[in-house]
């Protein structure tokens, strides 16, 4: 059986995610066979198996970083919020049922031996499994029937190391309240505190981590630095639409609208890392301007946030872009919201009709059964700005609930199966893949075709993505590894 060690946080955003990448790269680079796990993972950012099963993506960079496979296994259930009060549940991959918060609740402990099943199966593959809680180690209204801190914890007989982030302040109040209001059984678990996030001289917070140690009697690990290296968490998202992250500025300038239910924004983590590429997240119309191209990405609530963009004004903005032909993309419930019409059946996007934005001749209609696969796909002829892709190869997943016909224009991709997906129509783009930009072959085609519309250059050498991610996880390892004190890490990872 694996050995465990789970990082488990004062709040959300203190950096679990991250770290666990971090820890993954770590065990993988000294030898062992390493494999992240989250017992429940609340997200829109989803991502297919090869085997056909859905998972979130944090879990997915965290299996990227440890040299593994992703794996459901790896995030047994994950919770797609479709409004303020329910989400739908993924139980092993697979879509369970869409509950309120309150039934979810009730039915919690029925999948306590599923979560079990998951994680020995995982455990009796690798020699570490790295395991990540959620939001605060210490919410005592839900520790009854936690499973994801220290619930899990005890269920996998595993250590905790606590991260606290000193960049929003109060790490003292974080570490040592956090530390001191759990139970003795739970206080006993934590083997060792975190500091992340900090700017500046280290040095200068040494009597900091005394003090930590006095008040918590536990020992600081280390304190991680604020590292810069362009890894996607579940928070990252917002901090883009908030102007923090993402590039703008560039020789392209590619303008993605922000909406309020966007899923799988990790669609654009290519583009934004080519150099020469800008990438705003756009929430206002006023803020849109004159891009080079626009990509309406997916959205876990279409009807919702359809319907958001017509009252914002973003939606007449952005039928006028397409009017003066500026190019449009959609990607998944972006691709549906371009269409004609959306029809709900009553249960997945609250039923009756809706008016789309008429930039595309195909109407959707949603049902309660999901499409996830794997394909790779071929582009056809290609009309518009971007004829050049014409004939690229393309690689990725569909993952949605909606079925689009066409009523008129030319289908955008030929699937390996042989099915058409998307549609054309003049510089108007839809499509159901994911991870459209991707493939190398794919991205430059589309960016040269606007650097030519445009009259510029990219003046840069092919990009090659897979390579840049994989500098990132080296880079992030090394931060940490610095930081810490790897022997007292590896010394708790073996006591347990």
């Amino acid at each position: 059986m694996a050995k465990a060690i789970m990082v488990q946080g004062t709040m959300s955003n203190a950096g679990k995610s991250i770290l666990v990448a971090a820890l993954c790269r770590i065990f993988r680079q000294d030898g062992y066979r390493t494999a992240p796990f989250k017992s429940q993972n609340m997200a829109l950012n989803s991502f297919i198996t090869r085997d056909g099963l859905e998972m979130g993506r944090a879990q997915v960079t965290q299996a990227e970083a440890a040299g593994a496979e992703p794996d459901a296994r790896m995030n047994p259930i994950l919770l797609k919020p479709v409004h303020d009060q329910g989400s739908q549940v993924i139980l092993h991959g697979e879509v369970l049922d869409t509950l309120t918060a309150k039934d979810y609740y009730r039915m919690k402990s029925k999948l306590r031996p599923e979560i079990m099943k998951a994680y020995d199966s995982l455990a009796a593959e690798f020699d570490v499994i790295v395991l990540e809680g959620a939001g605060s180690a210490a919410e005592l209204n839900l520790a009854p029937d936690d499973f994801v801190n220290m619930g899990m914890a005890k269920m996998a007989n595993s250590p905790v190391l606590l991260v606290g982030d000193i960049d929003r302040g109060g790490i003292f109040a974080q570490l040592y309240g956090t530390v001191k209001i759990l139970p003795e059984d739970e206080r006993r678990l934590i083997k060792a505190l975190i500091v992340n996030k900090f700017r500046g001289d280290i040095s200068l917070f040494a009597d900091g981590v005394k003090i930590l140690e006095d008040l918590c009697g536990k020992p600081v690990a280390g304190v991680i630095p604020w590292l810069d290296v362009d890894i996607d968490d579940e928070d990252s998202v917002t901090a883009r639409a908030e102007g923090r992250a993402g590039r703008g500025g560039g020789a392209v300038d590619i303008a993605v609208i922000f909406l309020p239910h966007i899923s799988n924004f990790t669609d654009f983590a290519a583009l934004e890392a080519t150099p020469g590429v800008g990438v705003r997240y756009v929430k206002e119309p006023y803020r849109l301007g004159d891009p080079d191209l626009v990509i309406i990405p997916g959205s876990k609530s279409t009807v919702f946030d359809l319907l958001r963009l017509r009252e914002c004004g973003l939606e007449a903005a952005i039928q006028r872009l397409a009017a003066r032909g500026v190019p449009v993309l959609g990607i998944c419930g972006g691709y549906q919201m371009l269409g004609e019409s959306v029809a709900g059946d009553g249960e997945t996007e609250g039923g009756g009709e809706v008016r789309g934005m008429g930039l595309l001749p195909v109407v959707t209609e949603f049902a309660a059964e999901k499409r996830r696969t794997r394909v790779t796909a071929a582009a056809l002829a290609v009309g518009g700005v971007l004829a050049p892709l014409s004939g690229a190869a393309l690689e990725g997943y569909e993952i949605h609930m909606g079925v689009t016909s066409l009523r008129g224009g030319r289908p955008l991709l030929r699937l390996s199966g042989g099915e058409p997906d998307g549609c054309q129509l003049g510089s108007v783009y839809g499509t159901y893949l994911h991870g459209f930009f991707d493939r190398a072959e794919c991205r430059e085609r589309v960016l040269n075709a606007l650097c030519e519309r445009k009259g510029v250059s990219l003046n840069a050498d092919p990009f090659d993505f897979a390579a840049y991610k994989e500098r990132n996880y080296d880079l992030l390892a090394r931060g940490v590894r610095e930081a810490l004190d790897m022997r007292l890490i590896y010394h708790i990872l073996e006591k347990g």
